[in-house]
């Protein structure tokens, strides 16, 4: 062929519509979107931020540049501009708890109404790791954070103070929050479920609580209730976190194993308790009658357990829609006339005990 020959039309230039590469190098940029779409910069900007502004056919030239490249719009360099980042930040010990989960959505769905995007950062059990997480949490400015627990180191404290920016602690309470709080008292759950039981005419008592903070918290105030009362545990286990079905099972064994025989078992989560519930059968117990045994959280499962699982309900949900919902209004520069919000918590009597 001719080297003068000219170049065959291709099916874009046929078309009239801009030719876009298969396959960009490096970071596409909104100038970049903007040649490729043979418009100008501020027009692709609206295209993206106010869409029924541009006409209709300018409008689809520069969505299918943005589909056809995997453009994604830089939101750090609009935030510049105005301080806004639109991410919220939320640390958790772990996602292998379903209790974590059932809050992280609810708070994920308020966010995502307003804009705002959820970033998740793991501290695990015990959280050694927040303060160094936070500080690279707090590097990418986040607008908001949450926080699971009311209980940090004081580097944490001051790093907090320093961010000026909307916190909201969860899963706990205190009088006096980083800013604001969502949750309830762990103290008057241990309390609540040693009345229960007491209630219910049991007297030999073992324990199987999770080395986590908060159970610890719920643990201290069950025995000191039942101290209260006279009584001393028979038996008690910790096992690590996050909680299985195989450690309930495991702990179960241990207890019977040294000679106890509780006529109840409280857990610190439905997930133990499940674990026990299934190695009491296995040894040929039946479950009140020879042992009772009853969890924390009413988690998914724990009605249709076998026999079904006597347990602490909290309104997961409403943590998580609380907190979504006290940061957008303190985002939206509103004044928080109750900065500690109490979900509370009931008592769920089921078959177990």
């Amino acid at each position: 062929m001719d080297s003068s020959s000219p170049t065959p039309p291709t099916d874009a230039s046929k078309s009239g519509r801009p030719k876009v590469a298969a396959r960009s190098t490096g970071n596409l940029t909104l100038d970049d979107v903007s040649k490729l779409a043979g418009v100008s910069p501020i027009t692709v900007s609206r295209a993206l931020n106010h869409p029924e502004l541009v006409a209709s056919e300018t409008l689809a030239a520069i969505r299918r540049v943005v589909t056809e490249t995997g453009y994604v719009p830089n939101l750090l360099a609009g935030g510049l501009a105005s301080n806004r980042s639109r991410l919220v930040a939320a640390i958790i010990p772990t996602l292998g708890n379903a209790m974590f989960i059932d809050t992280m959505q609810p708070l994920n769905d308020m966010l995502a109404q307003q804009d705002y995007r959820l970033v998740l950062g793991l501290s695990g059990f015990p959280r050694a790791d927040e303060d160094e997480l936070l500080k690279g949490m707090l590097s990418r400015r986040p607008d908001a954070l949450v926080l699971t627990g009311v209980r940090h180191s004081s580097s944490t404290r001051l790093r907090l103070r320093a961010a000026r920016i909307p916190i909201v602690e969860i899963w706990d309470l205190t009088p006096e929050p980083l800013d604001l709080v969502v949750g309830f008292s762990h103290v008057r759950v241990g309390g609540a479920a040693a009345l229960h039981l007491y209630g219910k005419g049991y007297r030999r008592f073992a324990s199987v609580c999770a080395h986590d903070e908060r159970a610890r918290v719920r643990h201290a105030a069950f025995v000191n209730t039942l101290g209260e009362h006279g009584i001393n545990l028979e038996s008690m286990h910790e096992v690590q976190t996050p909680t299985t079905v195989r450690m309930g099972r495991e702990s179960f064994a241990r207890v019977f194993n040294e000679g106890s025989r509780p006529e109840v078992i409280f857990c610190s989560s439905d997930v133990l308790a499940h674990g026990l519930l299934a190695e009491a059968q296995s040894r040929g117990l039946k479950v009140p009658d020879d042992v009772a045994v009853m969890g924390f959280a009413d988690l998914d499962f724990a009605a249709y357990t076998f026999p079904a699982l006597t347990t602490v309900h909290v309104d997961r949900g409403a943590i998580g829609r609380m907190a979504g919902e006290m940061l957008l209004a303190r985002l939206d520069g509103k004044i928080i006339e109750s900065p500690v919000v109490d979900v509370g918590f009931h008592i769920v009597d089921r078959a177990s005990a």
